[in-house]
This record gives structure tokens, sequence and C-alpha cells, in this order.
């Protein structure tokens, strides 16, 4: 026990400004690659990761073993050069993100609404009439990242947007139910277009299970860029609207209307290069 308080003591005394800086900052980029991997097939990979290093150190440090050691440390070089492989998805969507994240640096470009508020009251109309009936649909709200790949998978529309085109696209059976409207300003762009389909733990692990492609696919669109998803239950008729790889579920009307307002009200001061890479470890005061 004296060992080892002598030893806390003399790394105390060592510590400087400059060794607190670099250990914040080794904090930190491990902390957001811990935030960014959240929820997703990637945390499993990375459990099993570190439980195998931890395996290899323990067996390598306590036992003599040197053709294993060989071995290990041969092969760790081809290791390191597979996770790039390994996170691929995880490592794209970072950078995507911090890539978005300098549109919203003091000067940048500020967070666009809908051109009409119309627009909004006709999404709400339509999810409120879809939820009565029962009958699924998917609407993605277009913000500032460009969904042109997504379009160009379904049926150019390019319609003003109204309740009743939305209820007509989405009534069972007809061509274009299936698949997603993209809405971009006040018009519908598209209908029965593709959505990437999320590979995130957050449906698994839902209590309950009427949640099927639909609600996949908003989350997917969701962490692949900043659009807002919303989405009709064709079993339960409940309404869900997917954002930055969350989903807040069991909506009715007045509350998606609210929270479609909040996404689309102009921003009063841009957000910073944080506030844009973790939206919800920071919580902006309005």
């Amino acid at each position: 026990m004296t060992d080892l308080l002598n030893n806390l003591l003399f790394i105390f005394q060592r510590l400087t400004w400059l060794s607190v800086v670099d250990i914040l900052l080794v904090t930190s980029i491990f902390f957001g690659l811990l935030y960014l991997v959240r929820d997703t097939q990637a945390m499993v990979l990375l459990r099993g990761v570190i439980f195998i290093i931890v395996l290899l150190v323990l067996l390598t440090s306590l036992l003599d073993l040197p053709a294993f050691s060989w071995l290990v440390q041969t092969t760790l070089p081809a290791l390191l050069l597979a996770i790039p492989v390994i996170f691929a998805p995880e490592i794209r969507r970072a950078l995507e993100r911090i890539g978005r994240a300098g549109t919203y640096l003091p000067g940048g470009v500020q967070s666009p609404d809908l051109q009409a508020a119309t627009a909004l009251q006709a999404v709400v109309s339509a999810a409120a009439r879809l939820s009565a009936r029962q009958h699924g649909a998917l609407i993605v709200l277009q913000r500032l990242d460009n969904l042109d790949e997504y379009v160009s998978t379904g049926v150019r529309t390019d319609a003003r947007v109204t309740a009743e085109l939305l209820l007509q696209i989405f009534y069972p059976n007809t061509p274009l139910h299936d698949g997603a409207v993209i809405i971009s300003g006040a018009r519908a762009i598209a209908a029965s277009c593709v959505m990437p389909l999320s590979a995130s733990g957050i449906l698994a692990r839902s209590p309950e299970r009427q949640m099927g492609l639909r609600h996949r696919a908003a989350l997917g669109i969701s962490e692949a860029s900043d659009a807002v998803a919303v989405v009709v239950s064709e079993q339960t008729g409940s309404i869900s609207i997917a954002h930055a790889g969350r989903m807040i579920r069991r909506l009715d009307p007045d509350r998606l209307e609210n929270i479609l307002a909040a996404f689309f009200r102009p921003e009063t001061r841009p957000r910073t290069f944080v506030e844009r890479i973790f939206p919800y470890l920071i919580r902006r005061e309005e």
C-alpha cells in the first residue's frame, strides 16, 4: 500500500498543465470514438477486439510462450490494417458527420426551414389520417444534406406537398406506396425511394416487435444524413420520428407538429463544431 501511494505521489508531482491537456485530448478521442459507435454492431465487434487484446497481453506477459509471442508480434500489424476494413461504415459515418459540422461553424450556413409552412401542416395532417387508417408510410424531410442518391432510386414526382398527395401515395397496393417520399422545401421530390437500413441495435432491444423495415429505413437515413424521417406503422398506426440515429415513438399530431417545427425553425445562431458532432450530448438553451 505504501509503494502504491508513493507511486501515485510520484506521478502527481510530475504532472504539468501540458500533461493534463495531453490526457484530456486522448480521453476525448476515445470518448468520441465510443460515442460514434454506440448502439451499432461496431460496439459488439469492439468488445470482441478488446477481449482478444487483453487475453493476448495476459498470455504473453504472464507465461513464457516464445512461439506464441512471436506469432502475436508477427500478426499484430495485419490486425491493425484490418481495423479500418472492419469498421469502415462507422469510420465513414464519423467523417461525414465531421464534414457536415463545418457548415455550422460561426459564419456558416444556417439550418434551412421548409419554404412553406403549409408543407409541415400537410405532413402532420397526412400522418394523422394515415395513422387513423393504419396505412404505413415513410416521409423523409431533407435538410442540409443532399439526398439525390436516394431520390434516384425512386420515381420523380416534383409536386407540391399536400395531405391528399401523401394519402394517395401511401394508399395500400398503389404503385408508389412502398418506399419513402422525399420532401425538399415545399415539394415532394420523389416517391417509392429506397432508404438505407439501419444496423443499429436500438430496434432489436425494443420490448415491442411491431417495428419493421420502415422503422429501420427511417433510422438508416437519419444515421446517413441530417434528414428527419416520419414513420407511420402499418400494424399499430403509431407515429414515430427519427433523427440522428434516434427515434421518438407514439407521437400524437400536436407533438409531431411541435417537433417538426423545432427541427425546421430558423437558427438564431449557428451551431458550434462540437454541438454539431455531438447533438445529443450538448443541450442548447432555447
